[in-house]
């Protein structure tokens, strides 16, 4: 199930219901910044945040458009003999990088290496953007490269040269737009909180229209109208981020602060130790979930029945399902816990979650198990997989959303601003891993391949336990 850069978590104070009017609602350039706290224009919001959740929008649609697509054209259409001899560098690649791998394997090893890419480079996007180009530039040149990127994708030979585009660019996006976000508001203003809420809904809705639409595209019509269409919506929202800038906060670039530096105090050590502890734990618990864009996309390709009254759907919609199903689980997680809270005035704790979270993740692999077992000798039912997405995402719902706090609770101080960073790690790990494993679908069972993938959730489950029974009460005061 994609990120949904949600999973969400971002308690307000007392709105004080006044209105604009449409003088007011009309950005003042002499005072912007005092004009964008001020404005209600959009949903009672900044108009900022409207432009900022379109362009979110269409970044995350290239995205997902990108990550829906790329193993099953690899794997259909590029990497075959008598075509992928054209693909400058794939040569050199499958020889000194991922030596003797032809086919599947290496199209789910370049998967895993590009999409644990786009985990790092934004942590050096922002970097970048604070001590070189500020912040607005490092966007637009962000959405320039990943709209090049998305184009250089009808190229069959600049196929890895478009990949290392969409690297760079989502590198230099990424960490420069939610930044913003909470810049259109004072700290004290009570629709911050909501805010958040507002844009990850833009971003839900877009990874949910990226299949249907360029996953339809690529896989009916052909596989560069589908890379194309996310280019041309990149390029849609970067003319959107352009055209909004009366109403986006003033671009700014970070300089030497006058204020003293945080710095390391006695106890650091410890909980320093038990975020670099969690790092692997948390990237072993998301590998079931990463591999759904790579080998599980392959195998449903290949063995689903997915053909209606003489129609057959494209593979991709079955990450429309589970982009739907996250959602809709993230929000009847969020008010199940709210309502046994009412009721009991308790709730589980952030790794008592992520530990439950980890047990319906093993119950999702088991769906897959079961999917496999019981094929026979025709294609497998639908059954099996919506009921994977649906406990999957119930366990992703119970993970993603408590594992940012929990690793900015643990964080040191001097470390607060760093510890993104460093939570993001996590993803990085897990997808080149997934890589990895996704190479040895075609020589390992079905059943098997999914059972290494409930083992993996199975040692994430021990691991926050553990972590839990020996580190929580003493560096956080729990039980």
């Amino acid at each position: 199930m994609p990120w949904l850069a949600a999973r969400g978590r971002h308690a307000p104070q007392e709105d004080n219901g006044s209105k604009m009017t449409a003088a007011e609602a009309t950005p003042n350039l002499d005072f912007p910044e005092e004009a964008t706290h001020n404005d209600r224009a959009f949903l009672g919001h900044p108009k900022g945040l409207g432009y900022l959740g379109l362009v979110e929008a269409c970044e995350r649609f290239s995205y997902y458009s990108m990550q829906t697509l790329l193993t099953l054209y690899m794997v259909k259409y590029l990497l075959v003999p008598g075509r992928q001899e054209s693909v400058l560098g794939l040569e050199w690649l499958s020889t000194h990088v991922f030596p003797g791998l032809q086919g599947q394997p290496l199209a789910s090893q370049i998967f895993g290496a590009y999409t644990a890419l786009v985990y790092l480079t934004p942590i050096l996007g922002g970097i970048l953007a604070d001590l070189v180009l500020g912040r607005r530039a490092a966007l637009i040149a962000g959405g320039v490269i990943m709209s090049i990127g998305h184009f250089l994708m009808a190229f069959e030979s600049a196929f890895l040269l478009a990949l290392v585009s969409l690297v760079i660019g989502v590198g230099l996006f990424k960490g420069n737009i939610a930044s913003q976000v909470g810049e259109l508001y004072r700290p004290e203003d009570s629709r911050r909180a909501m805010a958040f809420q507002i844009f990850y809904i833009f971003i839900n809705v877009s990874v949910i229209a990226a299949p249907l639409i360029s996953g339809t595209l690529g896989e009916k019509v052909g596989w560069h109208w589908g890379f194309g269409s996310a280019g041309v919506v990149m390029v849609i929202g970067l003319v959107i981020y352009l055209y909004a800038r009366p109403w986006l906060p003033a671009a700014t670039r970070k300089t030497r602060s006058a204020e003293p530096r945080a710095r390391f105090r006695k106890g650091d050590g410890p909980r320093l130790l038990a975020v670099l502890l969690l790092v692997p734990i948390m990237g072993v618990s998301l590998l079931t979930n990463q591999q759904i864009f790579n080998a599980y996309l392959i195998w449903a390709d290949q063995q689903f029945q997915l053909s209606f009254m003489g129609t057959t759907l494209p593979t991709s919609w079955m990450i429309t399902v589970d982009a739907a199903l996250s959602f809709s689980m993230l929000v009847a997680v969020a008010a199940f816990w709210a309502f046994i809270s009412r009721r009991t005035g308790r709730e589980l704790d952030d790794l008592g979650k992520m530990v439950l979270g980890c047990a319906f993740i093993i119950a999702g692999g088991g769906c897959l198990y079961m999917a496999a077992a019981t094929q026979g000798t025709g294609k497998i039912g639908l059954f099996w997989p919506v009921l994977f997405h649906l406990v999957n995402s119930i366990g992703f719902a119970h993970l993603l959303p408590v594992s940012l706090a929990l690793f900015t609770r643990l964080a040191p101080g001097a470390l607060n601003a760093s510890i993104v960073g460093i939570y993001y790690l996590a993803f990085f790990g897990a997808n080149l891993a997934v890589g990895k494993i996704g190479s040895l679908f075609e020589t390992m069972a079905a059943t098997q391949f999914w059972l290494l993938h409930m083992a993996s959730a199975t040692a994430a489950l021990v691991g926050f336990g553990l972590f839990k029974l020996f580190f929580a009460r003493r560096l956080m005061g729990t039980s």
